[in-house]
């Protein structure tokens, strides 16, 4: 949800259950608009929280003026009322280690993410289970690694550790490539290429909104690029440069369902 209607998009969410305090949003608010004010970003999305043991992770992503240009990612944490802190943990300071994100309760303070690598989403698969809360955490997996002694190869256990903010950085690109979905005219690309907002968008018609073609994924079309010249005939350069969430095939779903009960 874009920062600056952020408090509207908030109450509009909240029909789930899932909400924030009013001084949350306030202080959510404030710290939004002086992050994209500091960056320099064109726009700021608050992405959402994602709920630990001991802490929750609040997300937020900058995009510069081109808006499929890599998106910034930002987190900060917040302490559970009541909740245990790491080992060594006092007034927000971790053991030999800086202050870390978030320690304060007013939510202003953000801390930037490494960009996800191909790598990251294999080396966290083997994580289970919710996160924890803190970013320092280390978790240890046990694998067996093949090992050459001369003329032997035998394998051997080894104790890989796995850091929780890569694990965070993994999972938000994981959803974003997924999930992330804007509506076919929001916006649009120019002929020299960078891709604005389209400040004329009012939303899409009640019959367009029941379309599945009417939503894109909002990452670097990777399906697109696979269409003959046929297929993008009738296409709008301008407006369809991204995947449609048309002929998406969910996970374990083998396409069955869609052939046999094409009236749903």
């Amino acid at each position: 949800m874009d920062a600056d209607s952020l408090l509207l998009s908030l109450e509009l969410a909240s029909g789930s259950g899932q909400g924030l305090s009013p001084d949350r949003r306030a202080s959510l608010l404030t710290s939004l608009t002086l992050v994209k004010r500091d960056y320099r970003y064109d726009r700021v999305l608050f992405w959402g929280r994602i709920l630990g043991l001991v802490a929750d992770y609040y997300i937020a992503q900058g995009l510069s003026e081109d808006q499929l240009a890599p998106r910034k990612t930002l987190y900060r944490w917040r302490w559970l009322p009541g909740g245990p802190r790491p080992q060594g943990d006092t007034e927000g300071r971790t053991t030999g280690g800086p202050r870390r994100v978030g320690a304060r309760l007013n939510c202003m303070e953000w801390s930037l993410l490494p960009p996800a690598t191909e790598g990251m989403a294999a080396q966290t698969a083997v994580v289970k289970g919710r996160f924890l809360g803190d970013p320092s955490h280390e978790y240890e997996h046990t694998e067996l690694q093949k090992v050459n002694d001369g003329d032997k190869v035998f394998e051997e256990e080894v104790v890989v550790q796995i850091k929780e903010e890569t694990r965070l950085v993994s999972i938000i690109d994981q959803i974003d490539n997924a999930v992330a979905v804007v509506p076919r005219g929001f916006l649009f690309k120019t002929p020299l290429g960078p891709v604005h907002v389209n400040r004329t968008f009012e939303g899409l018609s009640l019959s367009e909104a029941k379309k599945l073609s009417s939503y894109f994924h909002f990452r670097e079309p990777v399906e697109l690029k696979n269409k003959t010249l046929l297929e993008k005939a009738d296409l709008d350069p301008s407006l369809d440069f991204l995947d449609s969430l048309e002929h998406d095939i969910p996970k374990g779903d083998n396409g069955n369902s869609r052939t046999s009960h094409p009236h749903h």
